[in-house]
This record gives structure tokens, sequence and C-alpha cells, in this order.
């Protein structure tokens, strides 16, 4: 059935109900087309970024989302106020609530999506199921039926056959939703299943699908106008999931035939027509190992991923939606429509995979792109962030923190850009899952499109695996961690010194480094390698010594935060930092994080005009070596500080004497603590 068309008036005012990276790139695209933009923001979010970025923006109330995004009355009362014509939700939130479109309706505002009973016939899972039964669209075998007894649900499921999927008839993400293997496991599970649904959705019942063992999870984009036209924006596969929810999406999918292409486009606009949708609709199927799809729910909003789409058709997905909102024709037919190349999108959530993938919270201390330091065109590599440097991570909202997106001519070349993209990537301050997306891309399944919903549960040995660091990468951070300080000192820079720290001076450096979570533990110190460094002359490479081995090694800034790091004659293309003590170094391969210590006998970064002496690291005093008061000559040993189980003796930086101690021996200290004061000779 084919919606009537209305008679939308244009708007000038977009309000963008939503948060985060999808609310600042809305507004990208409305700023673009001329329109006036307004954020709406909880007390949370109130120096957000997309607050920030909006012509105008309001408060709706608390934190809580149920108390300020989700909010109907106070987003309506919003637009009242800012004269806003139309509302985008975003994806999230509102953005699926039928209720909330009548509300805006009754309100004279537009909704930027489809109307109220399109988004009710998708809602409930079961009707829509029957629905797409009766246009023709494949299902996967199963029962949707309303008979909702225990025991027929048991006798529907041995008809199928095991294994089956329980699912929340009107859920999604995950929630009331498992897998069923045997007869004798099905009531457990039944129960469990209406308990999550009852809680997450105020409904426990329950639909029953075949389980495929191992299907890919493809959808189509589709776009239908108030005008009768409906078309679609081909393929993605997203395979590539952690509980239920999408880490990795590309468009196209890999080894989609023509044929199967145009036969699953064509069923996702008959399920778009079947129930009268208008704008931005995403038709999700599961692929089977022979080409067999079956239709499992369609999202009626813009997808989180639609950016890989816009990637491979030159299309602006949210352009079209707004320009459908106003009443207009779809901007182009289905044999207008093609495909160009091949796109990626990596989500990159505030959360540790190494704790089993539990969010994160923090500030940002630094969130940045570095594209010239990786080698990368502008025009090859989008990220879509609702953040900056400087922002808080809270613990309110969904964990994404952006989204990379990247185009290549071919699949190979995308991955090879991705792979770049990722380790150009410098997020500090708060926990990530970038390097997990490193390992998922760099995955030689992945890299071989070995794709389906269970990916990283088939690969979870391999993906968390513990690798062992390799005597060149000890090399290579001993040697990035002096000149990353360097930089940072800069007019106390230990390169403009005459001491040993100067790297044209043959004094010997001794460096510590160790995993960052052993960097704590005494009792660990077996797990330190020191790398020992001499170099005689300012042109001649170092020598880095460790564990009987010695290499020449020598470093070349690049672009950005990149370098050039060659050991014996190996060069590699490094993006290079260090983060508080911890050097980072990341290939498009893989990340290397080390903690660093230097462990010398020689000033800690004091210059020799200075009449104080601190602690180059946290630590205990062994030793004072000097009574207080004596006259001691430079270089001469003062006292010694043990950490990591190794002993470091500090020296005097000049002539002088020591005037007075500020700790004695068994006492701790802190890093950068003033450990003496000391009287240079004039």
């Amino acid at each position: 059935m084919s919606p009537t068309p209305p008679s939308t008036p244009r708007f000038d005012t977009l309000l963008v109900a939503n948060r985060g990276e999808i609310a600042c790139r809305v507004m990208r695209t409305a700023r673009r087309m001329g329109l006036r933009t307004v954020a709406v923001y909880s007390d949370a979010d109130a120096n957000a970024r997309h607050v920030r970025e909006a012509d105008e923006a309001v408060r709706l109330g608390p934190a809580a989302a149920r108390e300020s995004y989700l909010n109907v009355d106070a987003v309506i009362e919003a637009a009242r106020r800012t004269g806003a014509g139309a509302i985008h939700p975003g994806y999230g939130f509102l953005s699926e609530n039928g209720a909330f479109v009548e509300a805006l309706e009754a309100a004279g505002i537009v909704f930027v999506g489809p109307p109220a009973p399109a988004i009710a016939a998708m809602g409930d899972k079961s009707a829509a199921k029957a629905r797409m039964q009766d246009a023709g669209v494949p299902l996967v075998p199963g029962y949707h039926g309303e008979g909702q007894d225990d025991a027929l649900l048991r006798e529907e499921a041995g008809r199928i056959g095991y294994p089956v999927l329980l699912k929340a008839s009107a859920g999604g993400g995950g929630k009331g939703m498992r897998v069923v293997e045997s007869d004798d496991t099905f009531q457990a599970a039944l129960d469990g299943c209406r308990r999550e649904s009852k809680a997450a959705f105020g409904d426990d019942r329950m639909l029953i699908e075949k389980y495929l063992v191992q299907p890919r999870h493809v959808e189509v984009q589709v776009f239908c106008d108030s005008h009768g036209n409906g078309v679609y924006l081909f393929e993605r596969d997203c395979s590539v999931q952690r509980r239920h929810q999408k880490v990795l999406e590309e468009a196209p999918a890999p080894g989609m035939t023509e044929a199967l292409r145009r036969e699953m486009g064509e069923a996702a606009v008959r399920a778009a027509r079947e129930i009268g949708y208008v704008g931005a609709g995403t038709v999700e199927f599961l692929l089977d190992a022979d080409g067999a799809f079956y239709f499992m729910e369609m999202n009626t909003r813009l997808q989180v991923e639609h950016p890989v789409t816009e990637m491979i058709t030159g299309q602006d997905l949210v352009e079209w939606q707004l320009r459908v909102a106003m009443g207009e024709r779809l901007p182009l037919a289905q044999d207008e429509l093609t495909i160009g190349g091949h796109s990626f999108e990596a989500r990159l959530y505030a959360e540790d995979p190494e704790q089993d993938f539990l969010p994160a919270t923090g500030t940002l201390s630094r969130f940045a792109l570095d594209l010239a330091g990786a080698g990368l065109e502008a025009d090859k590599v989008r990220l879509d962030s609702g953040v900056e440097s400087g922002d808080a991570v809270s613990m309110h909202y969904d964990p994404m923190l952006a989204k990379l997106i990247v185009h290549g001519d071919d699949r190979a070349q995308a991955l090879a850009t991705l792979n770049r993209a990722l380790a150009a990537l410098d997020v500090r301050g708060v926990v990530t899952n970038r390097a997990f997306l490193q390992r998922l891309t760099g995955h030689p399944a992945f890299r071989a499109a070995e794709l389906d919903t269970r990916f990283i549960e088939r690969h979870e040995a391999t993906l968390f695996a513990e690798r062992e660091t390799a005597p060149e990468e000890y090399a290579a951070a001993a040697l990035i961690g002096l000149h990353q300080l360097a930089r940072e000192c800069e007019s106390d820079s230990p390169w403009d010194r005459h001491d040993g720290f100067r790297l044209n001076a043959p004094h010997t450096i001794r460096i510590a480094l160790c995993a960052p979570e052993h960097a704590a533990d005494e009792d660990d110190a077996e797990s330190v390698t020191v790398v020992e460094g001499r170099r005689e002359r300012e042109s001649a490479p170092w020598q880095l010594s460790l564990d009987g081995r010695t290499f020449a090694a020598t470093l070349e800034p690049l672009e950005g935060d990149a370098v050039a790091v060659t050991i014996d004659g190996h060069r590699r293309r490094l993006q290079a930092r260090r983060d508080d003590n911890v050097v980072v170094m990341v290939d498009p391969m893989r990340e290397t994080r080390l903690y660093w210590r230097r462990i010398d006998a020689i000033d800690h970064g004091q210059r020799e005009t200075e009449s104080t002496l601190t602690a180059p690291m946290h630590g205990t005093v062994v030793a004072l070596l000097v009574e207080t008061g004596a006259r001691v000559e430079k270089g001469m040993p003062l006292m010694v500080m043990e950490a990591m189980k190794m002993e470091h003796t500090l020296a005097a930086p000049a002539d002088g004497h020591v005037e007075r101690f500020h700790f004695a021996a068994g006492d701790t200290v802190g890093q950068g603590d003033v450990l003496l004061e000391f009287a240079p000779e004039e």
C-alpha cells in the first residue's frame, strides 16, 4: 500500500532530539541545507559537543534519559520555544516511538521519519512477520502466533527443530533472546526470556525461529517518499557483533552477486511498501551459507551504520530524509543508483574489551585523528564523533564515542585504509576498544571475509590471546620514550643539556620497560626488560642492548605523531606517543604499550643551576650516600632509590654541597617529590 501524499510545509528550523555523534552528524547536513539547528540536552550534557555546535540549545531535564531525552512533553516544548518546524530523532531514544510521532502531528511539528502506523507495524515482531509473509518476504521457519502457552511454545519448538532461537516479540537489542539447543533446556530458557522481556519492554510474549548456525547479518537500506516511490540503496554486512550489538559494518556485502542483491533489495522495498513506509528504513536479513535469506526485522529509522552506504553511493541520507520530510520526491530512481568502491565503519566505544567490554568513563585528555601522520587522504576517511578533547564521558548513556568510516576502490584497499586510520586515532583519558578493533580488522578470517554473526565468539581465543613483545619492540619503545620526553620538555629538554642525558654523548642510558599492568607490582620485577643505550656522536645510530643482543637504531620524526624507527636496517613507520609514563606504538596491524622508566644514575630532569633534586619515579629511598653539608663534585652519587625491584642512583648535578635531605632511608616517595636541597658552587 502507498501512503497518501500530505501537504507538508517546508521548515527552516530543525530540532535534533538526540545527543552525541548522531546529533552532530544531522546538524552538519542541516546547516549545509541552510536550516537553523536546535539541540536539546540533559544536565549531564550541558557542555557536550552537540550543544556547542547548535545554533540554539534547550535544557530538557536531569541526566536520566527518562527525565530528559525520553521526555516527550519537554522535547515538544523545546521545539515550540525555538520555532522548530521539524524534529529529527536520530536513532535510539524516541526514534521509533509511535506515540511521540502522534504527539508531534497534534502539535503541528514535522517528524523526520515514518508515520506512526508504520512504526507500530514493525514494532510488534510477531505481527510484522505475519505481514511480511503476506507480502512475499522470506521468513525463517518459526512460530509467530498469538498463542503463548508454555506447552504450545515447547511443542512448536520441537516442530521447528532444534536449535531454535527464542526472541521477545516486542524486543530488540538482544534482550529477551536465547538460543535453545534441546528440549531439556527449553523451559528454563523460556522463563529467562520472559523475565528479561517483561522487565525491558513490559511484554513477555515470545516468538520462536529456527536458529541458523553460521548466518551472516545483511541488511538493506530502503527509502520511500510520500508519493509512492521506493528504492533500495544496496546492502551492508553487519555480521561482526558482540552480544547481538554490531561492532564493524561494511558495504557492499562481500561475495554478493547482482542477482541476490536485486532479490534482497526488491524484497526490502516490498516490506516497506506493505506498511506504508516513508523515509529512511533498514530491512534486516539473515543470509545463510547456501544463499537463502530470511527477514529478521525492520528498523524504522536511520541506522548507526548509514555512513558506509553514503560512502559507496555518494548520497547524503540525512539530506534525503529532510527533503522527503518536506514533501519532496526521492532525489534518484532505482536505475540511477550505483555502487562505487567499498566502505567500512568501526564503532569506537568507551569500554574495556579485556574486562568483558565493561563500559568506561572519564575525561578525554586527547581525542584526535592524525591523518597526516598516517599518510591518509581526508576524502577517504570520515570520523563521525560526538566528543572532542576535554569532554567528559559519563555513565548515563550509550558508550559509543565515534564512528570511523573509510572508503577504498575495493575491499582490500578499504581495509588497509581502515587499519591505518585506527592506528592514527589517538584517544587518551578513557579506555576504548580501539586496539580490539585493530585486532578484529587484522584477523586473517576477517581479511578473508569469512563472516558470520558468531565471528567474535568463534575467534575469541586468538582475538584475546596474549602477545609476546619482541626485543625489537622494547628497543623501539626505549628510543621513542626518550624522543617524546625531549619534545615535551621543550626548554628543559634533555637534548639541550650537557650531562649524560644528551643523545650525542657517550654516556650509557638505562631504560626499564614492562607491560603497564605490571608497573606498580613490585613482585613482578622479572617482567621488566632493561634497555641500555649508548651513542658516540650525534650522527651515529644508537647502540641499544638488551638480553645479550645489540641493535643499531635510529629515529626520524615524520608528519604528525608518526616516526620512522630503523633497527638493524629494518625501517618501520609507527604512530608513536608517550601517554604519561606509557609509550604507545601503533602500526596498521597492532598496538604495543610499554611502561617506560629511566633508571641510570644521572640528573633526572634538573638543570645545573637548580637547587633541588626531584624523584624521577615512585619508589623507596634505600640509602643516603653523603652527609648533610658535605661538598660534592658533579656526578658524585648522593642517594639510592628502589623501584620495580631495581636500584636507581641519583647523582650531583654540579659541583656544590647538599644543604638538606627531605627523606630518610626507608621512606616512600612519589614521582616529582623534592628529595634534597642542593647549593651549586658559584
